[in-house]
């Protein structure tokens, strides 16, 4: 009975033994590389599988996801000499597992290796002002190099991204120190332009200033000019309008009396005026022929109005009566 129950034992014992060789679970998005006595058989994708016992055996196991792959600091130089640290990452997915396992013997360390001498050599070609910005270049240049490598490796190069670029510190200092220059230019440059913008700005308004001072001063004198020949023509008009008063005065009945008396009185009143104002006068001979002087200014006045009336000069008088 007893030999019985160890024979059993055995028997189930084996039974484990096989079914753990023989039965086997791909998780998703994974691929199981499988050999027979040493030789390639078949790729078993996702799901339950069985094998050959103590022939098949799994070789190789493979994921199908992206996997991120750092990329330690290296050392690169530029073309201008100038030594960098420079670090990254890389992304990469297995497209063949039968080529990732036979075609390699390690694509994950072939590909770092790669991307490390890809980027070396493109940092060497550039120069260390253009390295900052070429960033998007330089990861190109780098996914292109390890496309055309890892195609026979069954791996798919999806990108490469920079992730530091550290210059030694005397470079560092003068970056800083460049940087620092070119903000004080520009702040120099923009108050340059501002005090510029201040003179035009200044100059116009003095400009416009002496325009407006001028324009003013030109109006000012016409306006005094126009008064002046208004005023001037006002005094002519009211002279002439006299003389015409005066005029159709002589032409009416009596006109030419009232005219001698009045000549007569301003006679005598400017003659008194000449002896209140001088101590030495001189006296016409015929001051008391008052008659005589009067008559001779009637016979003048007489005399203009004909010539005034002979060239058109003036309105034409007839006496009444």
């Amino acid at each position: 009975m007893e030999q019985n129950l160890i024979a059993l034992g055995v028997i189930l014992l084996l039974v484990i033994v096989v079914l753990l060789k023989t039965a086997v679970v791909v998780p998703q998005r994974s691929e199981y590389v499988i050999e027979r006595l040493g030789r390639y058989r078949t790729t078993m994708e996702a799901g339950f599988h069985l094998l050959f016992p103590f022939l098949d055996k799994v070789a190789y196991k493979r994921i199908l996801k992206e996997e991120p792959i750092d990329i330690a600091a290296q050392t690169c130089i530029t073309a201008d000499n100038v030594t960098l640290e420079v670090d990254g990452i890389l992304y990469l997915q297995v497209v063949n597992s039968k080529m990732s396992a036979y075609g390699i013997d390690d694509y994950r360390f072939a590909a770092t290796q790669l991307a490390q001498t890809s980027l070396r050599s493109a940092i060497g070609k550039i120069s260390l002002d253009n390295t900052f910005e070429a960033r998007e270049s330089l990861n190109g240049q780098v996914v292109m190099a390890l496309d055309e490598a890892t195609a026979s490796w069954g791996v798919k190069v999806l990108r490469y991204e920079i992730k530091d670029i550290q210059p030694p510190r005397t470079v560092l200092e003068a970056m800083e120190k460049q940087m620092k220059a070119e903000r004080e230019k520009r702040a120099e440059i923009a108050r340059s332009e501002g005090e510029k913008q201040a003179i035009l700005n200044r100059a116009e308004g003095d400009r416009g200033e002496a325009i407006y001072l001028s324009e003013g001063e030109k109006i000012k004198r016409v306006n005094e000019a126009e008064g002046r020949a208004l005023e001037i023509l006002k005094v002519a008009e009211a002279t002439a309008e006299g003389i015409r008063k005066v005029a159709e005065a002589l032409s009416l009945p009596g006109g030419k009396e009232a005219a001698s008396l009045e000549v007569a009185k301003q006679y005598l009143a400017e003659f008194g005026k000449l002896a209140k104002e001088n101590n030495t006068m001189i006296i016409p001979g015929n001051l008391t022929d008052m008659s005589g002087m009067v008559a001779t200014a009637m016979s003048t006045f007489q005399h203009v109005r004909k010539g005034t009336d002979a060239a058109g000069g003036g309105p034409e008088i007839h006496p009444r009566g």
